[in-house]
């Protein structure tokens, strides 16, 4: 892991892997959105509605992998001290809270017709505005160290204690009372019709690619505003150091 601290080593494997993670990402994405949208067929109770699934369950995965990210970068910063894990937390930070927004808006729609109602506070909602709300006091956190140049363990251990709220998400339609329907997916096993699994799996997978590509790209423009502030310190402290005319 420590072989990616450097900054310079990291840019020469993100240069690359960025454009091709988002060209195979929207392909992946574009194949399975048109098929998810437009081929498949209409689920049997659900109608044409279910259509919203291939965006909102990888919206909601998204969400939640998200703030995984934001947990290891938090650990990686406090034990190991990695000087890019702070840029990293950061940067999955906008996009993850970009995806549950969309998780939330597209669960919104699909439960009027499903549901009978725009919103209902049950467990797996709740704890998915839950996770809105954090990743917003995250993004506040985090920004507002990096201008004050305060030690950014502080967001760093913000991310650690939030990320208890992903395996609540997860579980909550098994441990209380929902309207919210149990998992569809587990580990070996899929109560979904391959022809719903399959073109879901591959938006999934799609919208994952794209979700690090742009993970990447914020990492590149935050390294280079450091860098760039770091310059400008530099400038400054010269400027102080030199002697006036009188001086001389």
């Amino acid at each position: 892991m420590h072989g990616f601290a450097n900054p310079k080593r990291f840019l020469t494997i993100a240069r690359p892997l960025t454009p091709a993670l988002l060209v195979l990402g929207s392909l992946l994405l574009f194949g399975s959105l048109a098929y998810g949208l437009f081929a498949a067929p209409a689920e049997r109770l659900q109608g044409e509605t279910v259509r919203i699934l291939f965006v909102h369950v990888p919206a909601a995965w998204l969400g939640m992998a998200g703030w995984s990210v934001i947990a290891m970068a938090s650990i990686a910063e406090i034990v190991w001290r990695h000087p890019l894990a702070a840029i990293a937390g950061r940067a999955a930070a906008v996009p993850g809270a970009m995806f549950t927004a969309i998780c939330l808006a597209t669960g919104s729609l699909w439960g009027r017709p499903a549901w009978g109602t725009w919103w209902e506070w049950d467990g797996r909602l709740t704890s998915m505005l839950v996770l809105l709300f954090l990743y917003f006091g995250y993004i506040a956190l985090a920004g507002a160290t990096a201008r004050e140049g305060v030690s950014s363990r502080i967001s760093a251990i913000f991310g650690i204690v939030g990320v208890i709220n992903v395996p609540v998400i997860h579980y909550s339609v098994l441990w209380w009372y929902s309207i919210h329907q149990p998992p569809s997916l587990s580990m070996g096993k899929s109560a979904m019709a391959p022809e719903f699994l399959w073109p879901l799996l591959a938006a999934t997978l799609g919208f994952s690619l794209i979700f690090s590509a742009v993970v990447l790209m914020r990492m590149r423009a935050l390294l280079a505003d450091a860098q760039a502030e770091a310059r400008l310190r530099r400038k400054a402290l010269d400027s102080d150091r030199r002697p006036t005319q009188g001086e001389w």
